[in-house]
């Protein structure tokens, strides 16, 4: 369980932070994430169904397309009331957008996030390399 807490939301090679006020795995976490430019080279699936906010910035949420990656489909998130959902079995990665800058690489986005519980395993899709990682707690890879 955490409190408090800030640290890469992903792993190390992560271009986003998260800022816990609590993570609680079997129940639910409250995050502040802050997405720096674009994401690793890495589409995720999560341990969680989640609703986000924007508060600040955007985001530029690319899917992939069914189980063997067959194409993409790009979401566009705003601040706004109104949440955005991701689902465990959403394969995507978001990075930070701004509709009205031509520099992405460089924009700061700020999202507000309340996670559900916690299954064991997820997925991560590594296009350079053509293959699909599973992943456990810690983001230790496993079968």
């Amino acid at each position: 369980m955490k409190f408090f807490k800030a640290m890469k939301d992903g792993g190390p090679e992560s271009t986003s932070t998260g800022y816990w006020l609590i993570e609680w795995k079997k129940a639910f976490s409250i995050v502040v994430l802050r997405f720096d430019g674009k994401s690793r080279e890495a589409f995720h699936t999560h341990a969680f169904n989640c609703l986000s906010w924007v508060v600040k910035g955007g985001l530029r949420e690319t899917f992939l397309k069914g189980t063997v990656p067959e194409g993409e489909e790009v979401r566009f998130h705003l601040p706004s009331f109104k949440p955005f959902t991701t689902r465990r079995t959403d394969f995507h990665k978001v990075d930070a957008y701004n509709p009205y800058r031509n520099d992405n690489d460089t924009l700061v986005s700020w999202v507000f996030s309340i996670r559900g519980p916690w299954v064991d395993k997820w997925k991560e899709w590594l296009p350079n390399e053509k293959k699909t990682v599973n992943l456990t707690h810690g983001r230790v890879v496993t079968n």
